[in-house]
């Protein structure tokens, strides 16, 4: 199933999406105004998520898309959201063009230990049509299209779509800067949905867009069949040895990365989309 959040606060609500239609939870249950709410739920009545939603399922509370569509917000409001680097040859390749220091990367890429690193808080993250943010002190930024992994008491309970945003040139300069290049105001972008029966998540088509003053200034497509690390072993590393969260998501590494000349302006527009996922849509502006 997916999973929806709309509005914010005591105003939110949680839609569900069958594959047909789309149902208001909480219309139905008032207590399930979040997907955190439904794993609460869920976990105390030992069933899976999907089962407490079918149960609140109503056709009263039937919603057209585009009702959803104009209210969504972050589908799933993470405590933490963590990811993981030089997961995709891509990635290894880009890295080691940008940093003065290129050995390294190759040396992680196949290292029996991956990259993981706190990527963003609540405060930091939006979600879809809300602007992500370039650091005005950077020259080279870039969006990072990547899945991501959605855990509940350090298990995975569904996938979404994340951005993680990233100044090239503060990283290039020097790899102990990888928190000042990625960790800033408006740097990760989830959404636009949270989808929960993906039997595999490493068979995914993924593909990003960057439009500016409406022409289309890159466009690209993979899939994640291209991550060298499995989902499993990017949890296990996460979670063994840390304190994680109640609600958490772990992006999986960078997937599609525009060419080295390239950097995104105010108000590019960046479109990633993963195959049953959907599309996450953001606007970019300068903090």
């Amino acid at each position: 199933m997916r999973y929806y959040q709309l509005g914010n606060g005591d105003t939110g609500r949680l839609v569900v999406s069958t594959g047909e239609s789309l149902y208001d939870l909480t219309a139905a249950k008032p207590r399930l105004q979040s997907f955190r709410d439904l794993l609460s739920a869920a976990s105390v009545a030992e069933r899976s998520p999907d089962d407490v939603a079918t149960r609140h399922v109503d056709a009263e509370h039937e919603l057209a898309p585009n009702e959803v569509d104009a209210a969504r917000t972050v589908p799933v409001h993470a405590d933490e959201v963590w990811a993981a680097g030089v997961t995709y040859q891509i990635s290894e390749a880009a890295r080691r063009e940008e940093s003065d220091t290129p050995d390294m990367y190759l040396d992680v890429y196949d290292a029996d230990r991956p990259e993981i690193f706190l990527k963003s808080t609540p405060s930091r993250t939006v979600g879809p049509g809300e602007e992500v943010g370039i650091r005005g002190d950077s020259e080279w930024d870039v969006p990072e299209p990547e899945l991501g992994i959605v855990l509940y008491d350090g298990r995975t309970v569904g996938y979404t779509i994340g951005n993680d945003m990233s100044s090239r040139s503060i990283e290039g300069q020097n790899p102990l800067y990888l928190p000042q290049a990625k960790v800033y105001d408006r740097c990760c972008a989830i959404g636009p949905s949270v989808v929960t029966d993906i039997a595999d998540p490493h068979s995914l088509d993924l593909s990003m867009t960057i439009h500016r003053d409406g022409e289309c200034v890159y466009s690209g497509e993979t899939n994640t069949g291209e991550m060298v690390r499995t989902c499993e072993e990017l949890v296990d590393c996460y979670t063994a040895h840390n304190a994680v969260p109640e609600l958490a998501v772990l992006l999986t590494g960078t997937s599609l990365v525009p060419d080295d000349g390239f950097t995104l302006r105010e108000n590019d527009e960046v479109d990633i989309e993963i195959e049953r996922i959907g599309t996450l849509h953001n606007t970019v502006t300068t903090v």
